[in-house]
């Protein structure tokens, strides 16, 4: 029976001698019970650059887009500066223009006066048209309370609705701005 005491103790260290070493648990492993985190990486120096010539350049693009349009509003205000310009010293020649035609409306004897006072209209007329500035306000035309000042209402079956009857001061305009507004009566 010794023999197979021996036999018996034989078969455990046989038993830990088959353990194979892969079964075996290694630091290396991770366990999936704890997840490893990984540290925050530092940028490097190309990424830094990379980023500092991104952020230059879309200021550079902000710069050059606020440069092109303080280039437009400064032709817009220069041409709004000339155009109102040009108006107000037109508007300085209306009452010129109202003395020689109340002087063509009245009769005269002098055909030498006449045919002066007729040229330099035609010459002020011809300026004005030169400077895009328009008469409008006649007799017959609809009324435009945003062209036309009514000074009078009149009732007259023989106008249509709302229409000049009467023009008492001619108004000018320049493309779609008003010089000065015309004075009318409006019928009906």
């Amino acid at each position: 029976m010794a023999k197979k005491s021996k036999n018996q103790a034989k078969e455990p260290a046989e038993q830990e001698e088959q353990i194979p070493v892969s079964e075996e648990i290694s630091e290396e492993t991770p366990c999936e019970e704890a997840p490893v985190e990984e540290a925050p990486k530092e940028p490097t120096e190309l990424e830094k650059a990379l980023a500092d010539k991104a952020a230059e350049h879309e200021r550079y693009l902000l710069l050059a887009a606020e440069y092109d349009n303080y280039r437009k509003r400064t032709l817009r205000e220069k041409d709004s500066i000339y155009q109102n310009a040009k108006a107000d010293t037109a508007n300085k020649f209306l009452p010129v223009y109202d003395n020689l035609l109340r002087a063509l409306q009245n009769e005269t004897a002098d055909e030498a006066f006449k045919k002066g006072v007729e040229m330099t209209m035609a010459e002020l007329n011809k300026i004005l048209a030169s400077l895009g500035i328009e008469a409008f306000g006649a007799v017959g035309d609809p009324f435009d309370p945003n062209r036309h000042n009514a000074v009078m209402h009149v009732e007259d079956e023989t106008l249509g609705e709302n229409v000049i009857a009467e023009v008492f001061q001619t108004g000018f305009a320049m493309g779609e701005k008003v010089i000065r507004f015309a004075m009318v009566k409006v019928a009906n």
